[in-house]
């Protein structure tokens, strides 16, 4: 099971299609890579090529 993480101001911002967008902050937090290709991976996950840059 997945531990709970409170999202707090500075976690995410709204895109311009109202979406949620989760900055390096919150990634951060977190703890790990998700692989989904997020905008603001902090751990360099590119999904095209399946990798990533840092550990």
């Amino acid at each position: 099971m997945k531990k709970y993480i409170p999202i707090e101001e500075g976690d995410f911002y709204l895109t311009p299609e109202g979406y949620k967008c989760f900055t390096e902050q919150y990634h951060l937090k977190r703890g790990y890579c998700c692989e989904s290709g997020c905008r603001h991976c902090p751990y360099g996950f590119n999904k095209n090529t399946n990798t990533s840059k840092k550990n």
